[in-house]
């Protein structure tokens, strides 16, 4: 699993988050803010195969300042079967308004 830096960074309004995954897996990719408050879900369990996928995030409707983004994605077997491979990771973008 690889969660990439968003680009551009910093960005305004719109930034592009990559990440790759080794095998399919149900995503969660969410934004925070530095409170920790979740202010916007990108993707919410979403079955996705394996490979690269690219997500754009609009964040027209937020103030300036750094955010989180956390990708939570659960491996799925051959048999479509939820594995105990689990990938969480967090990485810091900013907003320049």
């Amino acid at each position: 699993f690889k969660l990439e830096q968003n680009y551009p960074n910093p960005f305004n309004p719109t930034t592009t988050i990559e990440f790759n995954l080794p095998a399919d897996a149900f995503v969660t990719l969410k934004i925070y803010n530095m409170l920790g408050q979740e202010v916007a879900t990108l993707l919410d369990r979403e079955s996705l195969t394996e490979g690269s996928e690219r997500v754009e995030f609009n964040a027209n409707q937020l103030a300036s300042g750094v955010y989180f983004y956390r990708i939570v994605a659960e491996t799925v077997s051959e048999d479509g079967n939820l594995t105990n491979d689990t990938f969480t990771q967090v990485k810091k973008m900013m907003l320049l308004k």
